[in-house]
């Protein structure tokens, strides 16, 4: 038995729809609506309610929602090699923006993008009466499982092809890498090298494609590609051929990791950046602003990609079935390692 002096406190009863109603000052019905369909409440109304999701920390009853809107408050997401920092941080941001939404998140992790790895996939979300689908699909081999989908599940894909039939949030690649190059030839450099990133990823295609428009349409030497697998290891191992070649002055790389393998291979050639060879990177990884010297690069806005990924599926929840295809725009941002021929 607690004695007269104890202090413990009772534990408290979780909030209900009506406090948050209340310290949000606005009506259960707005409060709700919010969690179900945030895209049909004003900015401002939105973010006074989620504050006070958070502040009680709310949790919708899922099953009571079922029951009264049909939809079991789950969104699926299927996934590859999320060890990588744009899918990580693409992952990463759906998640938080469903979260914030009301919404729980189940991820399905392939090995491989296949018709046959999707399709399951997707076979096993929906076992979990999940409300709508986000597929990252970077891979050229995913377009094919992307054409097969169950007409009647909200689909959204994130970078994926140009000709596929559900809504598309991709960040465009094309124009990144395109003001990487001219930024290069800007400084006045000659020509532009490029390290790229695998044949099979959409993505480095597209920055293929970026930077070889721009060096075409300048009447500059286009020289051939190379293709790395994205680490810092075929960087280095790429980046001692680049090296060794003294007409090489400026080069633009796939993503950040293969920089910093680069930026080493240059370095133990005895070549300085940016004094000898200005380089590029892109992504804008956290670790990019400490590289040495501090790594000039394109970054990705991986927040806008999630809110607008999200945002098509509750479109398309809501029964717009007219594909649509949102570009985010990246941003070049210029540091340390890039200078004047």
């Amino acid at each position: 038995m607690a004695g007269a002096g104890d202090e413990t406190e009772a534990p408290r009863k979780p909030a209900v729809l009506g406090d948050v109603a209340a310290l949000a000052g606005v009506s259960a019905m707005t409060v709700s609506r919010v969690l179900n369909a945030p895209h049909r409440v004003r900015a401002e109304t939105r973010e006074r309610v989620l504050a006070a999701v958070r502040e009680l920390d709310y949790w919708p009853n899922l099953a009571a929602r079922q029951l009264v809107t049909g939809r079991s408050g789950v969104l699926g997401v299927v996934s590859i090699d999320t060890t990588l920092y744009g899918p990580a941080s693409t992952l990463y941001c759906i998640e938080q923006t469903a979260r914030l939404s009301g919404y729980s998140v189940s991820i399905a992790s392939l090995s491989q993008l296949s018709r046959r790895s999707i399709e399951e996939a997707v076979r096993r979300l929906r076992a979990q009466a999940v409300d709508g689908v986000v597929i990252l699909a970077p891979h050229e081999s995913a377009a094919d499982g992307l054409r097969h989908l169950p007409r009647d599940l909200p689909v959204v894909a994130v970078d994926a092809g140009e000709d596929i039939p559900v809504p598309v949030v991709t960040v465009d690649q094309r124009a990144g890498a395109a003001r990487a190059t001219r930024h290069l030839l800007d400084l006045g450099h000659r020509t532009v090298h490029h390290l790229g990133g695998p044949v099979d990823w959409l993505d480095a295609n597209y920055r293929i494609d970026g930077w070889r428009e721009v060096l075409e349409s300048e009447g500059r030497p286009v020289p051939e590609p190379l293709r790395g697998d994205w680490s810092p290891r075929s960087g280095h191992e790429l980046g001692r051929r680049l090296a060794d070649d003294p007409s090489v002055t400026a080069i633009f790389v796939g993503n950040d990791q293969m920089a910093l393998g680069l930026m080493r291979a240059l370095r133990e050639a005895g070549r300085r950046v940016p004094d000898e060879v200005s380089v590029v990177g892109f992504d804008d990884i956290p670790e990019a602003a400490y590289f040495w010297p501090p790594l000039t690069t394109v970054r990705q806005e991986f927040g806008e990609v999630g809110r607008h990924a999200f945002h098509l599926l509750l479109d398309r929840m809501a029964g717009h079935t007219e594909p649509a295809r949102r570009l985010v725009e990246p941003e070049l941002v210029v540091r340390e390692s890039t200078g004047p021929a």
